[in-house]
């Protein structure tokens, strides 16, 4: 410097004349100007302890706007979890196989159409899944001779109808594959013979072989679970891959393949397990995977006993109808005994097709078993009429 008195005693012309005329000084590791001896001594961002850290989880939310909850991370389907709900509901799980072996028993000693008759009636409470509720007898209709109507629900109608077929098939459901699960759903493209890429899928541009594909690996890793819990595994399953997302009529998808998947060891001519006689809500989405297999489980016990009592009744009714005509000369009385025990709800032209009978006759035909109390008519109308069983 050009004076060494102290800074202190200098006037204010001089400390300004000191400034202009001082060189800046230069570190010499950095060659950056240290600055003037007012400023502020550099503080490094580590020793700033009394700050908050930066939010690595929000540091991409704009100011201002409150960040979303985070989804948790672990596994969507946890089969550990479903192995300890199965311990933990094995009294009732055994309870629910028990009911069902009677019921296998049962079918294995009825008439052939028994089990169309439960198929029906499965379908049409299984069509509370979709947007529409089918009834009985136009489901009947639609099965027997693809009858509709002018209504806006003619899809939700062919939806029951391929829930009634695929409940009453007689082959033996086996999970392989994508493919074999694309039989099953009859999920084909007409034109090329290979899996239609339907989008809408939540999961973006993912195809339905692939969607199939993961549900079937986490079936297969499944494989030591009971039948009935790993139906119950597999419905909950749909879901989690993205399946319940492509159709309207994807729940009942699941929800057929659940009850087709719950008797594939079973030795007898049942062909599903009844899943809806207590209602649809135990096939709701969410909770744990107990209260998943708690409710499955509960839902499915009600629907089993309700099918037994029901073809408890309908054996005493076939059997009432057979004493009443036994007298009665003609196979065309007997036919109609026969259908009307396979078919919930049946009309004239449905009769018709079935036996072959003139129309006069068949008409002629109900109207004495109506007389007789052996069967009633549920339209209460002139035109269009339908009968059923008059089971007690």
């Amino acid at each position: 410097m050009q004076n060494s008195k102290p800074l202190s005693s200098f006037h204010f012309d001089e400390i300004l004349h000191f400034m202009k005329t001082t060189p800046l000084i230069y570190s010499t590791d950095t060659d950056r100007p240290v600055g003037s001896i007012y400023d502020a001594e550099p503080v490094e961002e580590a020793d700033l302890w009394f700050l908050p850290g930066p939010d690595e989880e929000n540091e991409d939310v704009p100011p201002g706007i409150a960040p979303l909850p985070r989804a948790n991370q672990r596994l969507l389907v946890d089969l550990a979890d479903w192995t300890a709900a199965e311990a933990a509901f094995a009294k009732p799980l055994a309870q629910l196989a028990m009911r069902l072996g009677a019921l296998d028993e049962r079918l294995r000693r009825a008439p052939k159409g028994w089990c169309h008759r439960l198929a029906l009636i499965e379908a049409s409470a299984l069509s509370w899944l979709g947007t529409e509720r089918i009834s009985i007898e136009r489901l009947s209709l639609w099965q027997a001779l693809r009858l509709g109507g002018v209504q806006n629900d003619n899809q939700a109608l062919a939806r029951a109808g391929w829930a009634a077929r695929r409940l009453s098939c007689g082959s033996i459901l086996r999970i392989t594959s994508a493919d074999d699960i694309s039989d099953f759903l009859g999920r084909w493209d007409v034109a090329t013979g290979r899996q239609s890429p339907e989008l809408g899928c939540v999961y973006g541009d993912e195809m339905l072989s692939d969607q199939l594909t993961n549900w079937c690996e986490a079936m297969q890793r499944a494989r030591g679970l009971h039948p009935i819990c790993r139906a119950a595994f597999g419905l909950h399953l749909w879901a989690v891959v993205g399946l319940s997302d492509r159709t309207l009529g994807a729940d009942m998808e699941a929800a057929v393949l659940a009850a087709r998947l719950a008797v594939t060891d079973l030795p007898g001519e049942a062909r599903f397990l009844p899943l809806v006689g207590g209602g649809v809500l135990g096939l709701a989405k969410g909770g744990s995977p107990e209260q998943r297999l708690q409710k499955f489980i509960k839902n499915a016990e009600s629907a089993t006993l309700a099918a037994l009592r029901h073809l408890e009744a309908l054996e005493r009714w076939q059997a009432r109808a057979e004493d009443a005509l036994a007298h009665k000369s003609g196979q065309t009385p007997k036919q109609l005994i026969t259908i009307l025990a396979s078919w919930p709800m049946v009309s004239a032209p449905m009769a018709e097709a079935e036996i072959g009978a003139s129309r006069a006759a068949v008409q002629r035909n109900l109207n004495e078993l109506t007389q007789m109390g052996l069967i009633r008519e549920v339209t209460g109308q002139g035109r269009y009429r339908s009968w059923t069983a008059a089971i007690q």
